[in-house]
C-alpha cells in the first residue's frame, strides 16, 4: 500500500493525515491559531499511531505549499523536507489552489471552467484556473485587482472557489455561474489527488523546492 502523509500549516489551523491508496485513514486537526511549529510533530505522531504505521512505511510526504501564511509555509515545509532527507522519501508540493479546483470538480461536476480565487493582500489576489477534465488552463499566479475581470469574464458555466463575496463578482461575473465560498481542503480529496500525485512520480527537488508564497512588497497610491 502506497501510505503518504500529508501535512498543511498553511492557514491558522494545522492539520495532519495519513492516507493508503488515496483513502484517508487517520487525521488530526489543531485548531489553536498559528501554534504549527509546537504542535505539527506531535500531530504527526499521532496520526502515525492511529493508521498502524510508523515513519519508515511512508512512501512520500506530500505538503500543501501555498498560498498561506509566510511563517506557517515554512514550518510545514522544513518539516516535511527533514522527514524526506532522514527517511530518504519523494516530497510532493500541492498548490492550495490546485487542491480547491479539484475537491470542485469531485462534488460539482458539470462546470466549463474551475477557478480557484483567494486574497492576497489588498486589491491582489491569487488565481488558478482548469477545465472541466482538469487541464490547468492558468497556472497558480499572483495578480492585480485590475487583471481579475480579464481572466474571470466571458467563462460560462463557471464555478468560483474563493474567500471573496459574490457582490464582489456583480460587474463582470456572467449567467450559469456559481460563487463557493468553501476554502477549506478536503482531506479526502486531497488524498485522491496526492496518490495520483505520488503514481505520475511528480515529486519535487528537495533542494530547491520552496512555498507559494508572494515574495515581492507591492505598494498602491
Amino acid at each position: 500500500m502506497i501510505y503518504l502523509l500529508h501535512i498543511d500549516t498553511s492557514v491558522d489551523s494545522g492539520t495532519v493525515a495519513v492516507s493508503g491508496d488515496g483513502i484517508i485513514l487517520a487525521s488530526v486537526v489543531n485548531d489553536e491559531t498559528r501554534n504549527h511549529a509546537a504542535t505539527v510533530n506531535v500531530m504527526i505522531n499521532h496520526v502515525l499511531a492511529d493508521a498502524g504505521i510508523s515513519l519508515n512505511d511512508l512512501s512520500a510526504i506530500v505538503v500543501c505549499a501555498g498560498p498561506g501564511s509566510y511563517t506557517g509555509l515554512r514550518i510545514g515545509m522544513a518539516t516535511a523536507k527533514g522527514l524526506c532527507y532522514v527517511l530518504d522519501k519523494p516530497l510532493l508540493l500541492d498548490n492550495r489552489l490546485t487542491l480547491l479546483a479539484y475537491q470542485a470538480l469531485q462534488h460539482h461536476k458539470g462546470c466549463t471552467h474551475y477557478v480557484s480565487l483567494l486574497v492576497a493582500r489588498e486589491k491582489e489576489y491569487f488565481i488558478g484556473i482548469y477545465d472541466s477534465d482538469f487541464n490547468c488552463l492558468l497556472q497558480p499566479r499572483h495578480i492585480a485587482e485590475e487583471q481579475l475581470k480579464y481572466f474571470i469574464e466571458k467563462k460560462q458555466d463557471t464555478r468560483i472557489i474563493t474567500d471573496m463575496p459574490e457582490a464582489a463578482f456583480t460587474d463582470f461575473i456572467i449567467k450559469n455561474s456559481h460563487i463557493d465560498n468553501n476554502i477549506k481542503i478536503d482531506l479526502n480529496s486531497w488524498g485522491l489527488y496526492a496518490f495520483g500525485q505520488y503514481k505520475c512520480n511528480n515529486n519535487v527537488n528537495l533542494s530547491d523546492s520552496e512555498p507559494f508564497y508572494l515574495k515581492q512588497v507591492y505598494t498602491h497610491k
